[in-house]
């Protein structure tokens, strides 16, 4: 009897573990329809971050805004939110089913990640993490990224000069 009931707590395990594994996240509709009614609400854009949980340069990016010195400035104009893509094998339940052909859909398949864009609360396209050249900028890091970055930020919000100082400080890597 012991041995039976070990064996069916063990196997009410396996199939708890399994279960949860492949639970699927959020549709990107969902995400977005959230953001959306979000920044309807508080008068603010959406940024959507493509990203994963491998992706260094996603977390550096999420990081940076979170820096004290422009905290203030992304709270007050934007709703952040993240659909993840590009997972490995293993990891592919992390994802939010549709975040991909949405990334594909915004020219995004084969930048890179982080790629991002900016919307208004409707859903119109403001701005994407492209530059002049075409390229993803990414999470920018130098001083023409972002140059770049705030050149999409002024184009969609209303940033201070001491805003995009504390910007560019937060964000620009020292070589």
């Amino acid at each position: 009897m012991k041995t039976k009931s070990v064996l069916i707590v063990c196997l009410c395990f396996f199939f708890i573990s399994v279960n949860a594994q492949t639970n699927t996240q959020e549709t990107a509709d969902a995400v977005m329809s959230k953001a959306y009614a979000q920044a309807k609400k508080e008068n603010k854009k959406v940024l959507l971050m493509f990203h994963a949980s491998w992706c260094g340069w996603c977390k550096r990016m999420d990081a940076n805004m979170e820096k004290p010195e422009v905290k203030p400035y992304f709270d007050k104009n934007f709703v952040i939110t993240h659909l993840t893509v590009l997972e490995a094998k293993d990891k592919k339940h992390l994802e939010n089913p549709g975040a991909m052909q949405m990334m594909e859909k915004y020219k995004g398949g084969n930048s890179g990640i982080p790629y991002w864009l900016i919307f208004n609360s409707k859903g119109k396209l403001l701005a994407d993490s492209r530059d002049d050249a075409g390229q993803n900028l990414g999470c920018p890091a130098s001083e023409k990224e972002v140059s770049a970055f705030l050149k999409k930020l002024r184009k969609t919000t209303r940033i201070s000069a001491k805003e995009r100082a504390a910007v560019s400080k937060a964000f620009i890597i020292k070589e």
